[in-house]
């Protein structure tokens, strides 16, 4: 397996419902995945995990999650990889997902840590008791054999806020020789901690960046391969113009692009309960999407953070739907 092949800027997109419902909108979700098979993305090096939490894998049905990867196949037609989320309350029902996604033609999985009671959430002691998540891995990778990009949110952990400390990072990377990409959900400094303890694997385990307000730092560093982001629903162009500079070393370019999204980019991350919702806002307000909510209990749209993101869209240079669209899709509430 070429490893290094999975170092690609990829995008973990929302799901579309159709307006005045939460039914999944398939046309959309089509036409939302054909956005990013434009050449612009494809060209430099970009990938989809679809069904990933931005996308509230945890609240749909196993067919829904199957029938999803289906679509992303469909649509990518080969021009990129497609991962595919895969968790589920048990273990058993989390490969079985995997199973789903491998028979739908996903080329990985995107692992995710497991859900349910405090023992396994709230409680757990990720450093003391890592098998809680390697465990599940295994099985994934046991019934399915193929690449997987880990998603290390975790429980608070001293030192390492809610993202999986250096010792079971590097012990699941070695024990499971498929993960072969590390989404980056870390503070800046523990990025850094992360990245050259990945650095130090005798195989590759990509770099995905998680936080588009820092790509700059990272290419700078060295330590960025490719990226795990949502904020690719809302700001692929300029992301990718962005990434470009920086790698062709036109650092002025680069900045300036920095500048134009930085408020756009702190709006969105500043709520760690909306942030999700935020990128399905903002690729509503872009006309990307039909309908901004998320099935419940994810939070409601709020006006005034409409407005908001409405404003900083228009700040950072992309158009918008109008305020009647707007106000129609509001007062219609679910």
């Amino acid at each position: 397996m070429d490893r290094k092949k999975f170092s690609r800027l990829f995008v973990t997109p929302v799901l579309p419902y159709k307006p005045g419902s939460y039914d999944i909108d398939t046309d959309a979700l089509r036409k939302f995945l054909r956005y990013f098979m434009q050449p612009k993305f494809v060209d430099a090096g970009g990938g989809i995990i679809i069904n990933p939490v931005a996308g509230e894998i945890f609240f749909l049905t196993r067919e829904e999650k199957k029938r999803v990867v289906k679509i992303a196949v469909e649509e990518c037609g080969g021009k990129v990889p497609v991962f595919a989320g895969a968790t589920d309350w048990t273990t058993r029902d989390t490969v079985e997902v995997a199973k789903d996604a491998k028979e739908a033609g996903a080329d990985g999985i995107f692992i995710i840590p497991p859900s349910g009671p405090s023992d396994i959430t709230i409680s757990w002691n990720s450093v003391k008791h890592p098998e809680i998540w390697l465990d599940v891995v295994k099985a994934i990778d046991k019934a399915v054999d193929l690449p997987m990009i880990g998603h290390p949110t975790v429980v608070e952990v001293p030192g390492w806020g809610r993202s999986l400390a250096l010792e079971p990072t590097l012990k699941m990377c070695t024990e499971v020789p498929n993960i072969v990409g590390w989404k980056m959900t870390y503070s800046y400094e523990n990025y850094k901690k992360i990245a050259f303890g990945l650095r130090s694997l005798d195989h590759h385990v990509a770099i995905l960046a998680g936080f588009a307000s820092d790509f700059i730092e990272y290419i700078a560093c060295d330590i960025f391969d490719g990226t795990s982001t949502g904020s690719w629903n809302y700001a692929m162009e300029p992301m990718v113009d962005q990434i470009e500079s920086c790698r062709a070393g036109n650092l002025k370019e680069a900045r300036r692009i920095a500048g134009l999204l930085y408020k756009l980019h702190r709006f969105v991350h500043e709520d760690k309960v909306h942030h999700h919702l935020r990128y399905k806002i903002a690729a509503w307000l872009r006309g990307l999407i039909p309908s901004p909510y998320m099935r419940p209990p994810m939070p409601r749209p709020e006006k005034e953070e409409v407005f908001t993101m409405r404003e900083v869209l228009k700040g950072a240079g992309f158009s918008v739907i109008s305020n009647e669209e707007i106000d129609a899709t509001l007062n219609n509430r679910i």
